[in-house]
């Protein structure tokens, strides 16, 4: 028998892309270093596809690296990439950019719904600074959050999923069966998810079961499984309320 929404007792959330509004955040961000340069022409998809790449390239070469000084070395990159010439300030104010990342308009409703009904656990690709700053637009307290400042690397190493797993065994007594994984990104989520066994809720913001671009997201050569299929936070949240108790 199909297992149900209702089936699971935690949701843990990849927050940035899923809960957060990255791609908006990210390029929002880059337009100081876009008007430094005059150059207007960078296109908005071509630069997300930029940083995707730059970004899991830098997170792959420094694992233990904090994300938000991570971020600065990633602008840089990108600002090469184009011909584009930076300095230190910028770089900076990028890495710091995070806590301006918006929350998708869903977000907040739908997390403060189903703290009603789940523990609600991040694993997130952050620091535990940065994430800080976004949890204040999410509108819940969650029941924990593992950071890739807490595991020292970087989703999708299995290592981040073996790592949610053993806390939420031994901070919560949870078993793999009692969890449901729910992202945004096949790539950084999915994959891993799904090879540690976990059940999945894919949130595809970006259609790309629709044949949708990938945006800010590094692209999977084979589409993994998943259990359940949303657009939005908000779509699962009215699942869930279908669902009979």
């Amino acid at each position: 028998m199909a297992a149900k929404l209702t089936d699971y007792q935690v949701l843990t959330f990849d927050c940035y892309g899923t809960l957060i509004d990255w791609e908006t955040g990210i390029w929002d961000s880059l337009q100081p270093l876009i008007m430094e340069n005059n150059r207007s022409d960078v296109p908005r998809a071509e630069a997300l596809g930029v940083y995707a790449r730059l970004e899991h390239a830098q997170e792959s070469a420094t694992p233990e690296m904090r994300y938000s000084e991570l971020l600065g070395r990633v602008h840089a990159a990108i600002a090469a990439e184009f011909s584009m010439t930076t300095n230190s300030d910028l770089d900076a104010e990028f890495a710091r950019s995070i806590a301006h990342w918006p929350a998708f308009s869903d977000t907040a409703d739908t997390l403060r719904y189903l703290r009603t009904r789940y523990k609600l656990v991040i694993l997130s690709n952050v620091d535990r600074q940065s994430f800080s700053a976004s949890n204040r637009k999410l509108g819940v307290e969650f029941d924990a959050v593992y950071t890739a400042e807490d595991i020292g690397t970087y989703k999708p190493s299995p290592r981040n999923f073996e790592y949610l797993l053993a806390h939420l065994r031994s901070d919560f007594g949870l078993q793999p069966g009692e969890v449901l994984h729910t992202a945004q990104s096949l790539f950084h989520d999915h994959v891993p998810a799904k090879a540690c066994g976990l059940a999945n809720a894919w949130i595809d913001r970006q259609r790309l079961s629709q044949s949708g671009s990938w945006g800010a997201t590094t692209p999977v050569q084979q589409r993994p499984q998943t259990d359940f299929l949303f657009f939005s936070m908000g779509e699962m949240a009215n699942a869930v309320r279908a669902e009979p108790a």
